[in-house]
């Protein structure tokens, strides 16, 4: 190449890559940010990062909170348990009492019945011992036989008389008994209703709590619910309520693979959340014989039918408890609600999901203080027995706790804690 056409070459270069090095710097200054701008944008970002961990910081509090208060209701069941049995061994003593009176009423009654068609005889005997022995003609013999009769009738009577006479002293002793425990069980149900009002307080502010607080996933819990409750029987209701959790889980991977596919970070983790809790609920119970011992008895009281016992229908597939007026009632197992509502002849039901396949159902409740989807925790309460009044004959109320391995009935008795 010629120098002259080279040194026109180098020069049409040098231009060029000077008008690019130009148009590159010129287009880099005009996109580059401002130092302003720089300096807004790490403020922003400084006030999202603040903002994250005053929100994580509140959240931590929050829960932080949310299990103070749940300790909080724990620990006022078990005071009122305490209390609920103390009422429980009242009403017992004066059941034990009102049962002994009216067995001694019983047999002052048979005995005045088989004495009654004699007291015509005892009044006039009483009256014309003489007379009435002479009053039927007949020979010295037959006159000292019906003597010596009337001599065995009086020892007799006089026996009967005896025996009469502590049946009443029976029934005296045990009506001025019951009237000496009257008062102490009136104490122990004044102590009882106090601890229950303090406890009620508590269960208030976690129900204002709650429904402030309400997730997709409890309304998703409220409509398997509602479905279930349409079902003919229990276990047709818990296989409903199996089915709805299954098709849960289901939406809640969808979800979190389709906010995955979008980038949706945020919405992907809540969506993994939901279904771990769907998939593994934080429950007591798990398969096999592992959850032997987990379960709490549900309510202060005696056990008054088990499981296999006969009834009018069969077999007992549950446990019946009485308790005493007023009864809390507890969660047997850590878990979630899966029902709470009014269903067929069981009245107010409550079932809990235990995990493992289990779930605990309990019928005879007057109120209920849980509802579907809650999570709870082992001891904490969930409702209330009826009211009743003790010594008063009639019907007691009992609470009804039944345990389901796969929707099919098993004995609760190696599940509870100290067994039956």
């Amino acid at each position: 190449m010629r120098p002259a056409r080279r040194n026109n070459y180098l020069s049409v270069t040098a231009a060029l890559l000077a008008a690019s090095l130009s148009l590159t710097a010129g287009v880099r200054a005009e996109d580059a940010p401002s130092p302003r701008e720089l300096r807004a944008a790490e403020r922003k970002h400084a006030a999202d990062v603040a903002a994250q961990k005053a929100a994580a910081a509140r959240a931590a509090k929050a829960g932080a909170e949310e299990q103070q208060l749940l300790r909080a209701r724990i620990a006022a069941a078990e005071t009122l348990r305490i209390a609920e049995t103390a009422t429980a061994e009242a009403v017992s003593k004066m059941d034990t009492l009102a049962e002994r009176r009216k067995e001694a009423e019983t047999r002052l009654a048979q005995r005045a019945k088989a004495m009654q068609p004699l007291l015509p005889l005892i009044e006039r005997l009483s009256l014309y011992p003489t007379e009435t022995l002479l009053a039927v003609p007949s020979d010295t013999e037959s006159r000292l036989r019906g003597l010596l009769v009337l001599q065995g009738l009086a020892r007799r009577l006089e026996v009967e008389a005896k025996a009469l006479r502590q049946d009443q002293a029976d029934a005296y002793a045990a009506s001025a008994a019951i009237a000496a425990e009257a008062p102490k069980l009136a104490a122990n149900l004044a102590v009882q209703a106090a601890r229950a009002a303090a406890l009620d307080t508590l269960i208030a502010d976690a129900q204002g709590r709650r429904s402030k607080e309400e997730t997709a996933a409890d309304t998703a819990a409220q409509q398997a619910a509602a479905a279930a409750a349409r079902a003919e029987t229990l276990r047709a209701a818990l296989t409903e309520l199996e089915a709805q959790r299954k098709a849960g889980e289901q939406r809640a991977h969808e979800d979190a693979l389709r906010a995955e596919k979008q980038k949706h970070a945020d919405e992907a983790e809540a969506a993994r959340q939901r279904e771990a809790a769907l998939a593994h609920p934080a429950a007591s119970l798990g398969n096999g014989a592992q959850g032997h011992g987990k379960l709490t008895l549900p309510v202060v009281g005696k056990q008054v039918r088990g499981f296999g016992d006969q009834t009018e229908g069969g077999p007992a597939t549950g446990a019946s408890y009485q308790a005493p007026p007023n009864a809390r009632v507890i969660a047997p197992c850590s878990g979630k609600v899966a029902f709470a509502d009014k269903f067929r002849s069981y009245g107010q039901l409550l079932i809990l999901d235990c995990g493992g396949g289990y779930h605990a159902v309990l019928s005879g409740l007057e109120r209920l203080d849980a509802k579907a989807g809650q999570s709870v925790q082992s001891g904490e309460p969930v409702g209330t027995m009826p009211n009743w009044e003790p010594g008063a004959n009639g019907r007691r109320p009992a609470l009804y706790l039944e345990l389901r391995r796969d929707g099919v009935p098993v004995d609760p008795a190696p599940w509870l804690r100290g067994g039956l």
